[in-house]
């Protein structure tokens, strides 16, 4: 087992190059089965800092989400109470308020860190 650091982009191709042919084994001996979790922990460790995953603008995860539980643009303005509302925020015409990101949610399942982003509106 020769395990080294992922410090860079060709580490990091090494070891996933790695990781592919340990799990592609059959029966991995337990040297094998320690080299594959230690080469996950670093692959990992390389990607948290070099793959910054921004978190999605909120109308974009509402749609989304409509798209995930088979709902309509009439489903969404249902939860908020209001079709022009409902059709305001999905076409970024004003921000999202509060109560509707209150009311998304709690009916969605949203994280309000998502929600309370800021967006571009288009006026």
């Amino acid at each position: 087992m020769n395990i080294q650091p992922v410090i860079s982009k060709g580490d990091h191709r090494s070891a996933l190059k790695r990781i592919e042919s340990l799990m592609e084994k059959g029966n991995k001996t337990k040297e094998e089965e320690i080299e594959l979790e230690t080469l996950f922990i670093l692959v990992e460790k390389y990607e948290d800092e070099h793959f910054i995953i921004l978190p999605p603008n909120p109308i974009d995860a509402i749609k989304f989400r409509l798209e995930q539980e088979g709902l309509s643009q009439t489903d969404f303005a249902k939860i908020l109470g209001s079709k022009h509302r409902a059709s305001e925020y999905l076409n970024k015409k004003i921000p999202l308020s509060i109560q509707a990101i209150r009311r998304i949610r709690d009916s969605l399942g949203i994280s309000g860190d998502i929600l309370i982003q800021k967006y571009a509106t288009k006026k």
